[in-house]
């Protein structure tokens, strides 16, 4: 699970002219009974309180992944948020909302503008007065958010282009799942989509299979081989493969070195990392490291 995390961008004349930039994009993890937002933190033209909501200047898409709360624009009435959805902010209009106390939430968001943007808007792909898409635990979405964040946070060379193109890859999930959501009807497939979606979001702790059943609600064999049937690999070894598909995307997207990408993706040895990074890949972390750079 990613700690806290939150960046706000100077938009400069390369990014207007690239026709979609990011202003700002961010995680929180907000834990029941916590006061909301901490706006000392963040700048004064994004602060929100229930009292008064906001207007902002920019699009913004919401990703709830966890808890649930509530959400209301003035082109929306109020409306529960639940885990797995998404809701847009649009510029102008008036909005607000916040976690359920009891509950908490994790937040993800992204802020984004420009030419292009105003265009597709314009086209009809997304609804203001319909904001919310259900997305569900898919697990897509949640790699697209934390590859956006892990490029944000490494800050190299060309990354306000990089993130704009992995935020329109959002965007182009968001209208496929819009237009398509009517057809997820296999009960059993939504619940290893979610058991997916938990991987992906818990890639630095160990998992607990028989655990993971139980939160689904599933009994642990017809999980287990449901699972396989569905992915083709056990539990186990789906998980043991984000995390190393996460150790190669912060090998070529940070300049963390190989302890901390071990200590990242839940490795305690880096022995052990290295050894089944190899494994898997044919290859060390250090040398693929290097080989990407020199591609």
């Amino acid at each position: 699970m990613l700690a806290n995390y939150f960046k706000y961008l100077t938009v400069t004349d390369i990014e207007e002219r690239w026709g979609m930039y990011i202003t700002n994009a961010g995680y929180s993890n907000i834990e029941p009974h916590v006061h909301y937002p901490n706006n000392r933190v963040h700048p004064a033209s994004h602060h929100l309180t229930w009292n008064r909501g906001r207007i902002l200047n920019d699009y913004s898409i919401v990703f709830i992944s966890r808890g649930r709360g509530i959400y209301e624009s003035a082109l929306s009435a109020p409306a529960v948020v639940e885990a797995g959805t998404c809701f847009f902010l649009y510029p102008g209009v008036w909005h607000r909302y916040k976690p359920d106390p009891a509950a908490g939430w994790h937040e993800y968001w992204v802020g984004f503008n420009g030419t292009y943007i105003e265009r597709l808007m314009a086209s009809g792909f997304f609804n203001p007065q319909h904001p919310f898409i259900s997305i569900g635990m898919n697990k897509d979405i949640l790699v697209l958010f934390q590859d956006l964040l892990d490029t944000m946070q490494a800050s190299l060379m060309g990354y306000p282009q990089q993130i704009a193109g992995i935020t329109m890859r959002i965007l182009g999930l968001l209208n496929n799942v819009a237009l398509h959501q009517d057809l997820h009807t296999d009960p059993v497939g939504k619940l290893i989509a979610k058991a997916r979606f938990i991987i992906q979001e818990s890639f630095e702790h160990t998992i607990d299979v028989q655990k993971l059943a139980e939160e689904l609600p599933m009994g642990y064999s017809a999980f287990r081989k449901a699972f396989k049937r569905i992915t083709g690999e056990s539990p186990s070894q789906y998980h043991l493969n984000v995390r190393l598909n996460r150790a190669k995307e912060l090998l070529t997207s940070t300049a963390l070195n190989i302890n901390e990408i071990a200590s990242h993706t839940g490795f305690e040895s880096v022995f052990y990392f290295s050894k089944l990074f190899k494994k898997k890949n044919g290859t060390s972390p250090r040398s693929y490291r290097n080989g990407r750079a020199r591609d």
